[in-house]
């Protein structure tokens, strides 16, 4: 039976993106999206999977999960990758899916990312939110933008996480990497602190409830300039998201709040090129310009669309039009553009076409 850092080792030799590892299964990959067998290898039991998880853990996480049935985590393995690592407990007995995270935090550039992404590291204050589908790069896109930061101004950036993903070096800025649940109690406890902690920069993991949005808008009006993530797939689904998880009573003044600090929403896919050998991000950019307050102010979400075209040359963009680009420059493949477009129609032609 092989070890569980063997297992990882091949994930990551093969170029994939998450290990999955079931009862009853052989382990499958995740290669360019696609869950795959990964080669060679035979279905595990439960006992034997049992045994390859408790591996990666100590005995007082092992007890938390026979107890809990649920364990986030992250797992270095020297010489190959760290990984973000989520077991859980089904029907047939252990899971659990492994995440790659890089050793080496990639650039803006490196990723094919819009180039005014750049200009996001150079903000002082205000709330970006990068939101997007499990998978789809936002912690990636995050790290570059952390990252390029660091590397060109000096300040105090505080990463709050669970599990800690990327872990950044001290180049110009201090960082402090705070995992919850061992570092601190809840992101909204780590937010709270982080108010006092003379923190020029702060970056959420998870925009998870009502409690944590409330401070992370807080910290933005307070003078942080703050990260965070949603699951959200569009500029306009996530302003509403964030009103929604507000009660009634407190809407109008939550809304007020997002109008004063949002400065902006990148949302994100990744989708498999035209080749089929890897993935392409594809971006919603929305940002801050004088007549955003105003809509967020007025509820008039919808008008965000006109806001976006208009504001093509100073970055901005619909993902329908940077589906279109993909599509026109032969990198995405029509079929992929029409599945995560929102007009159809403008895509139907295209199909028409392969």
């Amino acid at each position: 039976m092989e070890h569980l850092h063997d297992l990882l080792r091949a994930t990551r030799e093969g170029g994939s993106s998450d290990l999955h590892l079931v009862s009853g299964l052989a382990p499958r990959v995740r290669l360019h999206g696609s869950l795959v067998p990964l080669a060679g290898r035979t279905e595990y039991s439960a006992e034997a999977l049992a045994t390859v998880l408790a591996e990666g853990v100590s005995a007082a996480q092992w007890k938390e999960y026979l107890a809990c049935g649920d364990l986030d985590f992250a797992l270095a393995v020297p010489g190959v990758a760290r990984f973000r690592c989520n077991y859980l407990r089904q029907e047939r007995g252990p899971a659990a899916v492994f995440r790659t995270i890089p050793e080496k935090i990639a650039t803006i550039e490196e990723l094919g990312l819009p180039p005014v992404l750049a200009k996001l590291a150079e903000l002082r204050n205000g709330l970006v939110l990068v939101t997007g589908p499990t998978g789809s790069g936002k912690s990636t896109t995050l790290a570059a933008i952390i990252d390029r930061i660091n590397r060109s101004s000096s300040r105090h950036i505080i990463t709050i996480e669970e599990p800690v993903e990327f872990v950044h070096q001290n180049r110009l800025s201090v960082f402090s990497q705070r995992e919850v649940g061992v570092d601190t109690e809840s992101f909204a406890s780590a937010l709270r602190s982080a108010i006092r902690q003379d923190a020029d920069v702060i970056l959420v993991g998870e925009l998870r409830d009502l409690e944590t949005i409330s401070l992370a808008l807080k910290a933005a009006e307070m003078g942080a300039l703050v990260f965070g993530t949603l699951h959200t797939n569009s500029a306009s689904k996530t302003i509403d998201r964030l009103i929604d998880v507000f009660p009634a009573d407190e809407q109008p003044q939550a809304r007020l709040s997002l109008a004063d600090s949002l400065a902006a929403i990148v949302a994100q896919l990744l989708l498999p090129n035209a080749s089929g050998d890897g993935r392409v991000p594809v971006l919603e950019i929305l940002l801050r310009t004088q007549a955003l307050p105003n809509l967020i102010r007025e509820s008039s979400i919808s008008m965000l669309v006109n806001l976006m075209q208009s504001g093509r040359s100073e970055g901005m963009q619909l993902l329908d039009d940077a589906l279109f680009d993909l599509v026109t420059r032969k990198i995405i493949t029509p079929r992929d553009a029409y599945m995560k477009s929102q007009d159809k129609s403008r895509f139907e032609p295209l199909l028409e076409k392969e």
